[in-house]
C-alpha cells in the first residue's frame, strides 16, 4: 500500500492508530532518520494491521470509517505517524505529543541532509526548502520559486531531481500485513506483535486492549486520562494501564484484558465510571483510616483492582466496619509483603477467583496471603531495610498518622483527622546525617528505616541538626510521652552515637511492636472510629506532597536532576524505584531515580541514577538491562547527546 492512500485511510478513518498508552515517543533524530532511508530509497520495514468488529462506526478526521471494521495499525505506529506530520503539515488528530517533532522538516538541495527549522541557519540560504511545502504543492511549483534565485546554473536539473525523490516519498509501497480472524484475542496479538516487534517498542495486553476500545470510543483514552489528572491533582499517580485493570477487575472479574473483548462501549463507559467512584472511596478509606494520603506512601497500589472489585460487589455503604477494616488489613500486607511487585497477572487472577463468592471473600484474601507467607507478623528484623524505598517506609508513616504520635515542636497529635492541614509533614532523620556520616556509619545505617520519624515542617527547622541527646531532653521536658510516642527508646544511653546501631536495634522491636498491635486491632475491628469529618481527599489540590523528602545535598540533587529531565520533555523518573525479582517479587536494589522504560518508553534501555551506591548494587542493575550513571553530570551528557541534540540546535 502506497503511503498516501494510508495516510488518505487515516483521515477517512479506515485505518485508525490507535491511541496506546504510550504514545508518540520518537524523538526529531529517529524523524530525520526515517526520511533519510526513504529519500535514499532504503527499506524501513512492514506494517502490521490488526482488523477489529466495532459496534459503532468511527469517525478518525474528516470522514467515516467502514461500519464495523476498525484496522488498527499495531506495528508502524510511529513511523506512519511521523509521515502524516510531515506530509500534511500538522499531527494526526489522535497524536499525543510534541507536535514540533513532526513539524517544521527542511531538506538541504546541495548537501542532501534533513534539518528541522531553524532560523539562524537557514533564512539566508535558499537551497533549504520545507519538505511539507514540497509534498503538498510538488515539485516542479516549489522548483519554479526558486530557480530565479538559484545562481549554479549547472545542478539546476540534480536539484529538481531532488525535490522529485522527496515528493515521491508518498508513492513508496510498505508491505502491509493483517491479522485477521475471531480467534485473535488480545493475548495473541499481543504475543504475535512483540515477535514481529522484537527490537521496538513493546506493547502490553493493556495497550492493545486500550486500543480496540479506543477504535469503538475514541474519547475512552482521553476519558482516562482526565481521572488519573484529577487524582494527580490530589498527590496519587497512576497510570492507564492501572486504571483498566480495575475497569477490567470490575467489568469482568477477569485479571487478562482479554475478557474485555466482548464488552460493549456502553458497558465500558459505565464500568470507567463505577472504577473511578470505587477507587475514590478507597483513596478515601485508605487515608482517613490508615493515614496513607499520597502517592509516596501508598504502597501495595496493585491490589486496588481487587479491592474496586470487592466494593462493587458488596457495596461500600454496605460494609460494616469490622469488614471495612478485614479488608484494610489484608491491604496493608499485601503492600508490606510486596504481594503485586512480581507477576501481577498470575497474582490478581488468583485474588479475583477467591472474591467470586461473597460469603467468605475476605477470610479467603487473608488466608491465602498467610499461606503464601507463612506468617503475617511484622518481625524486628523486618523493619531493618534501609531508604525510602523500602516497603516499611509507608508503615513508618501509617503508624504516625494512627497510633497518636504526637509533633515534637507543638505537642500536636498527627493522626489521620487532620487530613489537608499536614501538608508539610516531612520525613524527619532521628540521627541527623551528616552528624552520622562524620562519625563513621556507613549510608545503609545511616539510612535505616528505623532512624526515620515524621514531624511538621516547623518542627524539622526547629530541630535543625541538633544531635539527639541534645533535643531529645528538650523534647521530652516541653512535651512529655511525645518521644515514645514515635516508638523511640527511653535509655538516653542509647541517644549517644556510640550506640547508634543500638538504637536502631531497640526502635526496630518498638515498631514491629507497635505494627502487630495495630493490624491486630484492625483485624478484629477494634481500630477506634474518627469522629472528625474528613475531606474528601480525591477532590483537593496540592502542591506540597505530604511527607516530602526533606532534602540534604544528595536527595536535593536527585531532585534537582529528576526536574531537569522532565523539562527537558522526556517522561518522569521515579525516585526510591524497587528493582524488583519479576518472579518472586523479592527487592533486589533500591535505585536513587529511574527510568524503567526508558527515557525513550519502550524505544530505549532502562537508565538509573545511582548516587554513592555501592558495587553490589550496580552489579544488579546491570544484570536488569539497565544503562546506569553514578553522576548527574554524565545522565545529563548522555541526555543531551542521545536525545536533546536536534532540539538544542533550533534553539540556538
Amino acid at each position: 500500500m502506497k503511503i498516501s492512500t494510508i495516510l488518505d485511510q487515516i483521515d477517512l478513518g479506515t485505518m485508525a492508530l490507535p491511541k496506546f498508552q504510550r504514545g508518540y515517543v520518537w524523538n526529531r533524530e529517529q524523524v530525520r532518520g526515517l526520511m533519510n532511508s526513504l529519500y535514499r530509497k532504503f527499506p524501513i520495514g512492514s506494517l502490521l494491521v490488526w482488523i477489529v468488529q466495532s459496534d459503532e462506526a468511527v469517525t478518525r478526521g474528516d470522514g467515516p470509517t467502514t461500519p464495523g471494521v476498525v484496522n488498527l495499525l499495531l506495528d508502524g505506529q510511529q513511523r506512519i505517524t511521523s509521515l502524516y506530520g510531515i506530509v500534511r503539515g500538522k499531527p494526526p488528530i489522535f497524536f499525543d505529543g510534541d507536535a514540533k517533532v513532526i513539524t517544521g522538516l527542511h531538506f538541504h538541495l546541495e548537501n542532501e541532509v534533513f534539518e528541522f527549522y531553524q532560523p539562524a541557519k537557514m533564512k539566508d540560504d535558499h537551497l533549504w526548502v520545507n519538505v511539507t511545502d514540497v509534498m503538498q504543492e510538488g515539485a516542479v511549483p516549489i522548483f519554479s520559486k526558486l530557480s530565479t534565485k538559484m545562481d549554479v546554473q549547472p545542478k539546476m536539473a540534480e536539484y529538481l531531481g531532488r525535490l522529485n525523490a522527496i515528493d515521491q516519498i508518498q508513492t513508496i509501497e510498505l508491505h502491509n500485513e493483517k491479522i485477521t480472524g475471531q480467534d485473535k484475542t488480545v493475548d495473541i496479538v499481543v504475543e504475535i506483535f512483540n515477535k514481529v516487534n522484537s527490537g521496538g517498542t513493546k506493547l502490553s495486553k493493556g495497550d492493545l486492549a486500550l486500543a480496540k476500545i479506543c477504535a469503538s470510543w475514541p474519547e475512552a483514552r482521553d476519558e482516562m486520562k482526565n481521572r488519573l489528572q484529577k487524582w494527580a491533582s490530589a498527590g496519587f499517580d497512576f497510570t492507564l494501564e492501572w486504571y483498566l485493570r480495575n475497569i477490567n477487575a470490575i467489568l469482568t472479574g477477569e485479571a487478562l484484558f482479554s475478557a474485555l473483548k466482548d464488552i460493549d462501549t456502553t458497558t465500558f463507559k459505565n464500568g470507567l465510571l463505577e472504577a473511578e467512584k470505587k477507587i475514590d472511596s478507597l483513596l478515601n478509606l485508605i487515608s482517613s483510616r490508615l493515614g496513607l494520603d499520597h502517592n509516596r506512601v501508598l504502597g501495595g497500589r496493585g491490589a486496588l483492582p481487587v479491592l474496586s472489585k470487592y466494593l462493587s460487589e458488596h457495596g461500600t455503604a454496605r460494609l460494616n466496619h469490622k469488614e471495612r477494616d478485614k479488608l484494610l488489613y489484608w491491604y496493608v500486607h499485601t503492600s508490606l509483603w510486596g504481594r503485586y511487585a512480581g507477576s501481577t497477572e498470575s497474582v490478581l487472577r488468583q485474588d479475583l477467583s477467591l472474591i467470586q463468592e461473597k460469603e467468605g471473600a475476605l477470610d479467603r484474601l487473608i488466608e491465602n496471603l498467610r499461606k503464601n507467607r507463612g506468617d503475617l507478623t511484622v518481625h524486628e528484623q523486618d523493619v531493618s531495610g534501609w531508604s525510602k524505598g523500602a516497603r516499611f517506609y509507608p508503615l513508618i508513616y501509617l503508624l504516625t498518622r494512627v497510633c497518636g504520635s504526637k509533633d515534637w515542636g507543638t505537642g500536636v497529635d498527627l493522626s489521620s483527622h487532620m487530613l489537608g492541614k499536614l501538608n508539610t509533614l516531612q520525613v524527619h532523620h532521628i540521627f541527623p546525617k551528616a552528624y552520622l556520616y562524620e562519625k563513621g556509619y556507613e549510608r545503609s545505617d545511616v539510612n535505616a528505616i528505623a532512624n526515620f520519624t515524621f514531624q511538621t515542617q516547623e518542627t524539622n527547622l526547629w530541630i535543625g541538626k541538633r544531635a539527639p541527646e541534645e533535643y531529645f531532653e528538650e523534647v521530652e521536658k516541653n512535651h512529655p510521652g511525645a518521644l515514645a510516642s514515635h516508638w523511640i527508646p527511653m535509655d538516653r544511653a542509647l541517644w549517644k552515637p556510640d550506640r547508634y546501631l543500638d538504637f536502631l536495634a531497640e526502635r526496630r522491636k518498638l515498631i514491629a511492636n507497635a505494627s502487630n498491635e495495630f493490624l491486630e486491632s484492625l483485624y478484629h475491628g477494634k481500630v477506634p472510629e474518627t469522629e472528625t469529618p474528613v475531606e474528601d481527599i480525591t477532590l483537593r489540590k496540592i502542591e506540597t506532597v505530604p511527607g516530602r523528602i526533606v532534602s540534604d545535598e544528595e536527595e536535593e540533587l536527585i531532585l534537582e536532576c529528576a526536574l531537569w529531565v522532565e523539562s527537558m520533555g522526556l517522561p518522569p523518573g521515579e525516585i526510591e524505584y524497587e528493582l524488583c525479582d519479576e518472579d518472586t517479587g523479592e527487592v533486589m536494589a533500591v535505585l536513587d531515580l529511574a527510568w524503567p522504560d526508558g527515557l525513550q518508553p519502550g524505544l530505549s534501555h532502562p537508565v538509573a541514577l545511582l548516587i554513592n551506591e555501592g558495587k553490589d548494587v550496580e552489579k544488579v542493575v546491570n544484570q536488569g538491562g539497565y544503562l546506569y550513571f553514578t553522576a548527574v553530570d554524565d545522565l545529563k551528557k548522555y541526555i543531551r547527546k542521545k536525545f536533546l541534540a536536534t532540539q538544542e540546535e533550533a534553539v540556538a
